[in-house]
């Protein structure tokens, strides 16, 4: 049996141990539960046929798109839109964002599924972004003759690692695509180790993505409520990070400031007003409305959606989330593009240009842990000349690497063009 068909066969039996997954998930995230039925390919009805077919996993993904969906449709102004996802709150995103759109659950990898997720659609070509790499679905593609790209592409040395372990099955898979588009040089170095198949550097469509002024509006509301306090939001915080950032911040006896906390993931908002609580520290909650904030609030938690860039509005300083573990970080483009100095823990192997970039600017700092982070916080409001230039140095950093968005789309445009001919 061939490498791929062990892999669907890995698909197939694994399917209850998928639900027993969803199930479990659903338990605090109730979405899970809902619209099973794409998630596993039983069924489709199309409204988008012939579309732009693009596939961003999760809010991030969905977010670095934007700038990438708006170059392709001045391009394909015909077409209708297509876009995928894997998780409810990537799908809450798009729908938000492109309401004229058609947003659903990419099937599980299974032949069959993906097969009639095409044959369904049939769109003109199809977007994966940055590290979706899917067997079966790109074996069916090419056997449908859908021209697919691998955008904004990114891969760490340790995903190549383990990609390396099964290539038999990866690099078939990534030799398919019409190209790859990589954030940078490192990234296609390691992408080109995996195929034959074209990769050109880009860029990172996140420096294109602008800050809507309704969010910038709501920033200000934000900062007004909060008063003249300096103001550390923490933002797309995982895996219990806020508690190791509570613990610093209850321990701090500096200056009266307020801590903004945005969890990555919505079902873990109670948890985290919790263990604001058990420090013994006032908490008030966005969803309370902004009457709740007071002069002694110690923590705002921000359990909304939608309004990251409204909190990064608000802030003296940002820290981006998902670095103070082994997670590789989040993006910390959305904050620097705002005029925020940026603080990020040790583990940002997910954004390791951006971050060396940053760095390099004087756009960002580096902590060790979440007590350097508060201390890195107190010390910029103490200085205020340094925290003013490294606001100027990250809206320097984000403008120098824009344009990526409109390479990306030209390369598959013309390519696109040239499978039709």
């Amino acid at each position: 049996m061939s490498w791929r068909g062990v892999y669907s066969l890995a698909w197939r039996l694994g399917q209850p141990l998928v639900r027993r997954y969803l199930k479990k998930r659903g338990a605090k995230a109730p979405a899970y539960l809902e619209h099973w039925d794409e998630r596993f390919g039983v069924r489709f009805a199309p409204r988008a046929k012939g579309a732009i077919w693009i596939h961003a996993v999760s809010v991030g993904e969905t977010r670095a798109a934007q700038p990438v969906i708006a170059a392709l449709r001045r391009r394909f102004p015909a077409a209708p839109l297509l876009i995928t996802q894997m998780t409810p709150t990537g799908r809450a995103t798009a729908e938000a964002l492109y309401p004229d759109a058609e947003v659903r659950y990419l099937p599980y990898d299974l032949p069959n599924a993906v097969a009639g997720f095409l044959a369904a659609y049939k769109p003109v070509f199809g977007v994966l972004m940055e590290t979706e790499i899917w067997p079966n679905l790109l074996a069916a593609a090419e056997k449908a003759r859908v021209p697919m790209f691998l955008a904004n592409a990114r891969l760490s040395e340790k995903s190549l690692a383990g990609y390396k372990k099964v290539g038999a099955l990866v690099r078939p898979a990534v030799k398919s695509f019409a190209a790859v588009l990589a954030q940078s040089d490192a990234d296609a170095q390691r992408l080109a180790e995996l195929s034959a198949a074209p990769v050109l550097v880009c860029g990172n469509s996140k420096y294109d993505i602008a800050a809507p002024a309704d969010k910038l509006a709501l920033g200000e509301s934000f900062r007004a409520a909060i008063g003249a306090r300096p103001v550390l939001v923490a933002a797309s915080t995982r895996d219990d990070e806020e508690a190791l950032l509570l613990d610093a911040w209850a321990a701090r006896k500096t200056l009266d400031a307020l801590l903004v906390l945005v969890p990555r993931h919505p079902e873990r908002f109670d948890a985290v007003a919790a263990m604001a609580s058990e420090r013994g520290l006032t908490l008030a909650r966005r969803s309370a409305g902004l009457g709740q904030l007071q002069a002694d609030t110690d923590v705002w938690l921000g359990d909304s959606m939608g309004e990251l860039f409204a909190y990064y509005a608000a802030a003296d300083v940002a820290f981006v989330g998902g670095s103070l573990k082994p997670l590789g970080g989040q993006n910390l483009i959305e904050p620097a593009s705002v005029g925020r100095p940026v603080l990020f823990g040790p583990s940002m192997f997910n954004f390791a240009e951006a971050s060396a970039l940053a760095l390099s600017a004087g756009a960002a700092r580096q902590c060790a842990d979440a007590a350097g982070v508060v201390a890195a916080f107190d010390a910029l409001i103490a200085d205020r000349a340094a925290r003013e230039a490294m606001a100027s140095a990250a809206s320097g950093f984000t403008a120098r690497h824009r344009g990526a968005s409109e390479r990306m789309a030209a390369e598959i445009a013309a390519r696109v063009a040239d499978c039709r001919r």
